[in-house]
């Protein structure tokens, strides 16, 4: 798999992070919940609409404390409990560049050093733990 293209947008603030200009990778640990966009777990097929927000924050701060205590790594994380198609790569998403994700997701995974595991982050897909690779 070849990178992406991504198209830069000029920036809507002063802020130096609102440019990013180069590609990144990441991994992640994607839990959906009832006002998640599309809320059905890619790992399982079951719908997440019987899941509140603050069970999905919960579970995902367990999660991190597990990774953070090396209990488990992020990998095998993903694999048993994220809701996105990538679980079965250990959460990695591959490459990506500027515009390519939700703005939550893209300014979290930029602000993150390779080998860093972000806290929890939100978007329309729901809540995750990122751990930039790349």
């Amino acid at each position: 798999t070849g990178f992406k293209t991504a198209i830069l947008h000029p920036p809507t603030s002063s802020s130096a992070s609102a440019v990013h200009m180069s590609a990144v990778q990441a991994s992640h640990l994607l839990i959906k919940y009832a006002g998640s966009r599309n809320p059905q777990s890619r790992r399982t097929g079951e719908s997440t609409a019987g899941v509140s927000k603050a069970a999905a924050v919960a579970e995902l701060e367990t999660w991190l404390a597990k990774i953070k205590a090396s209990e488990v790594s992020f990998a095998d994380a993903a694999k048993q409990r994220s809701d996105c198609s990538s679980y079965k790569n250990g959460g990695d998403l591959g490459p990506f560049g500027p515009g390519e994700m939700q703005k939550p997701f893209e300014d979290a995974t930029y602000g993150l050093q390779v080998g860093e595991v972000s806290g929890i982050v939100e978007t329309d897909s729901g809540v995750h733990l990122i751990l930039r690779t790349a």
